[in-house]
């Protein structure tokens, strides 16, 4: 640990996805070096995997996880969560009050009454950027942003690509801004070879429009391997378009050239196929490409959110998002030459080697914090 030893409370919404796993690391990581946190998460989100998650993170949080409501649009929660979270952070003696996507960084810029001291900090993962400015919803949101920038330290920004866009929907940010990527686990760059019998493509994630699941299997249908193949998928996730996919795929004729596993983890689903594709519409830096290609699989996916950051050389292999021809191009490339496909993937582990690491990400924050905590009237 470097500065003095903080005391941390981390707000965020649903325990899930690829922001729950950001704070996750961050907690164990900055619980190692002799921080103490406390995590605020949605009350309403309790089911069994939300209740596995937070029981493992629980030796990691000596400050407690507390329960609040959060309603995933606006509700009676959103007018009472921010004076809860001032009162956990006085009783707490907080320093550092961190907001993570859009409901969490309301609530803890929102916060009334907190320790003269504490400083809030804030990272979207997303969130409020998803919202058009053309929309209801977006306009509301994008308004509460610019009035909530006088109350925060710093936005720390996942990907180029957020900071970017957060400016172009809301505007230059008014205070101190950083981009800190997200970062991955020594173990996670073990390699996870393809079992004898897996097909010829993987899809981990949510079942939902937003991650390409129908042009995914548009151009599964278009896609077949030298001698006139068919390609065969593997698809992993659950989510509220499962019944609508499971009906297009019988339409396409795909019945007997996709399986859904349903949930689970990435690394036990990357075994199932020997190219991985994430056909996302929309993105911020989505942690199943990196543990791709940290797993030494290739990886075909669009030109959306921060995935080129994570590309890094071989970005130009990235398709466009929504196009199932595009897509089935480049997976009918992979079948044509997997070793063209296998030398993109080397150039892809060594740029994620070095510059995608839990190590370096909490290296980063944790200055943000040290640096903030030890000049408070800035």
């Amino acid at each position: 640990m470097t500065g003095r030893k903080l005391r941390i409370l981390q707000v965020l919404r649903a325990p899930v996805g690829g922001l729950f796993r950001h704070v996750a690391d961050l907690t164990r990581a900055l619980e190692r070096r002799g921080h103490e946190l406390g995590i605020v998460v949605d009350t309403l989100a309790n089911d069994a995997q939300t209740e596995t998650l937070l029981a493992a993170l629980e030796p990691h949080a000596a400050l407690g996880i507390h329960r609040r409501p959060m309603p995933r649009l606006f509700g009676p929660g959103d007018l009472v969560t921010p004076f809860s979270v001032g009162r956990l952070a006085r009783r707490l003696d907080i320093d550092i009050l961190h907001g993570h996507g859009a409901k969490g960084g309301f609530y803890a810029r929102l916060a009334p009454f907190i320790p003269r001291r504490t400083r809030i900090f804030y990272t979207p993962h997303g969130g409020v950027l998803h919202y058009p400015a053309a929309s209801a919803s977006g306009r509301v949101f994008h308004r509460i942003e610019k009035a909530l920038m006088r109350r925060t330290a710093a936005i720390i920004f996942e990907s180029a690509y957020a900071r970017q866009t957060y400016e172009a929907l809301i505007g230059a940010p008014a205070c101190p801004t950083s981009i800190v990527h997200n970062g991955l686990n020594d173990e996670e760059f073990e390699p996870v070879p393809p079992q004898e019998e897996a097909a010829d493509f993987v899809f981990v994630g949510e079942l939902r429009d937003l991650k390409g699941i129908f042009p995914l299997v548009e151009a599964l249908a278009l896609t077949t391997g030298p001698g006139g193949r068919p390609a065969s998928l593997v698809m992993a996730g659950e989510g509220p378009e499962r019944a609508r996919l499971e009906s297009r795929i019988v339409e396409l004729g795909l019945d007997g050239r996709v399986r859904l596993v349903g949930s689970q983890p990435a690394r036990t689903v990357f075994p199932m196929g020997r190219c991985a594709v994430v056909p996302s519409l929309a993105e911020s830096l989505p942690y199943v490409v990196l543990e791709a290609a940290a797993a030494r699989l290739p990886l075909i996916a669009t030109k959306v959110g921060g995935i080129p950051e994570i590309f890094g050389p071989t970005a130009a292999e990235l398709v466009p998002a929504g196009d199932a021809a595009a897509l089935a191009g480049a997976m009918r490339g992979f079948l044509a030459d997997p070793q063209a496909a296998d030398a993109a993937m080397r150039q892809r582990l060594a740029h994620v080697r070095t510059g995608f690491s839990v190590a370096a990400m909490t290296d980063a924050i944790e200055a943000l914090y040290q640096a903030d905590a030890a000049n408070p009237s800035a």
